[in-house]
């Protein structure tokens, strides 16, 4: 009698917990994500100011893009996804896209796409923020700039010049453009990797790793983002940047929302909000990425200092990421016997 009564109780308890425990989840957004400066900016750029007055707790699943991009993939056929909003690099986010792990984004669901700069735009995801990798070096040790992507296979510099593990497509590209291809040809770049290697060229596992060989003078130049060269500067570092004479490469961070996410609409409004002029200065002003709308507006001197002239923009390389995809898994087999062994 008092075994059944017990049973009865918990059965009644839990039977009220559940609709809170629903409603809990409802007034959630699982946001995939990196940690560090991108988490903390999005956390006082978009979550706290935007998100969490309309009653949505935000909850950033912080980990390496790589996991991020393969748990999204893995997770396409289930019927519950476990992020409601997934940043990742356009490459990745480009293949999750194509694999219909991610829903359409549209005006109707997204209403601030529609500001979105036309060379940005894409139908699976939102161009959250966006830069260029080009030249950054040590203006301590360097007084004379380079002026192009190939200056950086002059013996005058072997051992000085360090490159992100990380960023092997880009690196890869380059290195196919300073033999004479071009980003959807890059059979040379293998002979100019291999160049490369034989001039000491450094492999380093991390952005963070670059930041201190170049702060340190054990390396003198490096291929990543204009953006690193603005927050590297302001943490002291004595660097400043340089658009090659063959085009920067441009690299664009994106955001999309899963076909199976378990909160949908908030993870819509989460992108809308992301779009928001206030979140975009917010990113240009920390991180020294660009705004992807036509509303946000930065002040003159920081877009001098994170921006690109009209030149510039005109001379960036033209990136093709069906046939980067295709070549990828190529690509990254030949690095890592090349520039790793």
């Amino acid at each position: 009698m008092n075994v059944n009564r017990r049973h009865l109780l918990c059965a009644t308890a839990s039977s009220l917990l559940l609709p809170r425990f629903a409603l809990a989840q409802q007034n959630q957004t699982i946001v995939g994500t990196w940690g560090g400066d991108f988490g903390d900016t999005l956390r006082s750029g978009v979550d706290t100011p935007l998100i969490k007055p309309k009653g949505i707790e935000v909850i950033q699943d912080i980990g390496a893009p790589t996991q991020r991009r393969t748990k999204l993939m893995a997770e396409r056929q289930s019927r519950r996804g476990s992020m409601d909003v997934a940043c990742l690099a356009d490459f990745d986010m480009y293949a999750a896209g194509q694999a219909g792990a991610l829903e359409p984004i549209t005006e109707a669901n997204v209403p601030r796409s529609a500001l979105i700069l036309p060379f940005l735009k894409s139908k699976f995801s939102i161009a959250h923020i966006y830069s260029a990798h080009v030249i950054v070096y040590n203006t301590e040790f360097v007084k004379t700039p380079p002026k192009s992507f190939a200056d950086l296979w002059d013996p005058k510099y072997k051992g000085k010049v360090g490159l992100s593990d990380f960023l092997f497509t880009t690196n890869t590209v380059v290195a196919a453009v300073v033999g004479g291809g071009s980003p959807t040809n890059i059979a040379p770049a293998q002979a100019k990797l291999t160049e490369l290697r034989n001039l000491d060229a450094k492999v380093l596992p991390s952005t963070e790793a670059v930041a201190a060989a170049l702060k340190s003078g054990e390396i003198w130049f490096t291929i990543i983002a204009a953006a690193r060269a603005y927050m590297w500067r302001k943490a002291g570092i004595p660097v400043d940047r340089v658009i090659p004479t063959e085009g920067g490469f441009p690299t664009l961070y994106e955001a999309g929302v899963p076909k199976n996410a378990r909160n949908k609409a908030n993870g819509l409004a989460y992108l809308n909000a992301m779009l928001e002029p206030a979140a975009q200065t917010a990113f240009a002003e920390k991180l020294g990425y660009l705004p992807t709308v036509s509303d946000a507006k930065i002040a003159p001197e920081l877009n001098a200092r994170i921006g690109f002239t009209e030149a510039e923009r005109a001379r960036m390389l033209k990136i093709d990421y069906a046939y980067l995809a295709q070549n990828q898994v190529q690509m990254l087999d030949f690095w890592t016997k090349t520039l790793k062994s």
